[in-house]
């Protein structure tokens, strides 16, 4: 296989049990994924779901990239599931196993660079660790594929940018892993994700604990830990403040006095990122061999296929893809 230098995006096609194939049809229907789309998916999944709705999408099943055609819809078939084997809105082994190995795929071509950028659709983590028991998401799957430990975890939406320094860890391992070095690396990779779109990013960096330890008295993290990392950021050109009380950054930086703000945890930058932009908040992970966004959402099963779900965050998160990796597609802002 020649390498394709078109700057094909790929986007999985998350749990075929959820919302993920109707996301693909509607968005693809709207206008709001460019012709240089391949789905590494199933095609009798998509063909199905696509009767179901009468999305009317004219599909073209491939199994190589160079069968690409701008015509149509591009389903990069791996005949793993069948239309018979779709259980809709319920936890699936067959669909949460299918669901990894969309990404496994999307990542080993975009590693090879035979794609500019992956866009991923949502997997239920309960059906994909019962194929695979030490699953914890998307991120962490993607990292090892890419043989690498430094990353993180950046959501974005209209109003407001978060990284994180933890995820998908409990609150105790989430406060052990508030360390110097890794508060650095956070912001680092955040300024420099930020820096291909911003010319000069401002970045705020959360205390950990209520009004950022008001000098200690409510822990020591932020004297310790926090404050250092962010000398150093400043010490090497970025504009960087911190450590800053949890319950004021948030509304600074939607006043538009910071770009980003680092997150000491999960629910620190999830929680304010689904209250101001649910539907349209996208997911990226910084730090890898290969641009990877995704829907800020999980699989909706109480509404798979009922053509209830937006498309609004897969919209945004191809386009970000597209802005990341360099390419000049030209798409509309995408369905409400």
């Amino acid at each position: 296989m020649n390498k394709i230098n078109d700057g094909l995006i790929g986007i999985t096609m998350g749990d075929a049990s959820g919302v993920g194939p109707e996301l693909i049809l509607k968005a693809w229907q709207a206008g709001a994924l460019s012709p240089a789309c391949v789905v590494f998916g199933d095609y009798e999944i998509m063909k199905a779901c696509d009767q179901m709705l009468g999305y009317q999408v004219k599909m073209r099943s491939i199994h190589q990239l160079d069968a690409y055609d701008p015509d149509d819809l591009n389903i990069f078939d791996l005949k793993l599931m069948k239309a018979s084997d779709l259980k809709v809105g319920q936890i699936d082994r067959l669909s949460g196993y299918a669901a990894s190995e969309y990404v496994r795929k999307a990542v080993h071509l975009a590693l090879e660079g035979h794609i500019a950028a992956i866009v991923t659709l949502p997997v239920n983590k309960e059906a994909t660790r019962l194929s695979l028991p030490g699953f914890s998401g998307h991120t962490e799957l993607i990292a090892g594929l890419c043989q690498q430990q430094d990353y993180t975890m950046m959501l974005t939406g209209s109003k407001l940018t978060v990284s994180h320094v933890s995820t998908h860890v409990s609150m105790e391992m989430a406060v052990k892993a508030v360390k110097e070095t890794r508060i650095l690396k956070v912001i680092e990779l955040t300024y420099h994700a930020l820096r291909k779109y911003i010319a000069s990013p401002r970045l705020a960096v959360a205390g950990l604990n209520p009004h950022a330890g008001e000098g200690g008295a409510f822990g020591d993290e932020e004297l310790k830990e926090i404050l250092p990392a962010v000398k150093q950021a400043c010490e090497k050109g970025i504009d960087c403040k911190g450590p800053i009380a949890p319950d004021t950054v948030f509304l600074k930086a939607v006043q538009g006095q910071f770009d980003a703000v680092i997150c000491m945890y999960h629910d620190q930058g999830h929680i304010p990122m689904k209250l101001l932009d649910f539907e349209g908040g996208v997911n990226v992970t910084l730090g890898l061999k290969v641009i990877r966004t995704s829907v800020d959402h999980g699989t909706a099963f109480d509404i798979a296929y009922k053509s209830l779900a937006s498309a609004k965050s897969l919209a945004a998160a191809y386009q970000l893809a597209v802005k990341m990796s360099g390419g000049n597609q030209e798409t509309p802002a995408g369905p409400d």
